[in-house]
């Protein structure tokens, strides 16, 4: 049985903004997605979470995003994927 995560939320926020600060992060955003566990690998060797539009390999332990398509497409420059524990709404 895995231990890890099965919701995260990613923020796509322009590439300047520092912190961690959910609040502040939230209102930078771009873009968020609520994204849930496939049960897959990704090539990166790590699993899988999609939802929103997005998919992404994200390293459970650190909230490393290791890749992500967006739509269908990579990371345009000047944006970042910040890794958040998904919110109960």
């Amino acid at each position: 049985m895995s231990t890890d995560p099965q919701r995260f939320e990613i923020l796509l926020v322009p590439e300047h903004i520092e912190g961690d600060d959910v609040a502040s992060l939230a209102r930078s955003a771009i873009r968020s997605a609520v994204v849930a566990a496939t049960g897959e690998y990704g090539s990166s060797g790590y699993p899988r979470y999609a939802g929103d539009g997005v998919e992404a390999d994200i390293d459970p332990a650190t909230r490393t995003v290791e890749a992500l398509l967006v739509d269908g497409f990579e990371l345009d420059y000047g944006l970042s994927a910040r890794v958040l524990d998904a919110r109960d709404t």
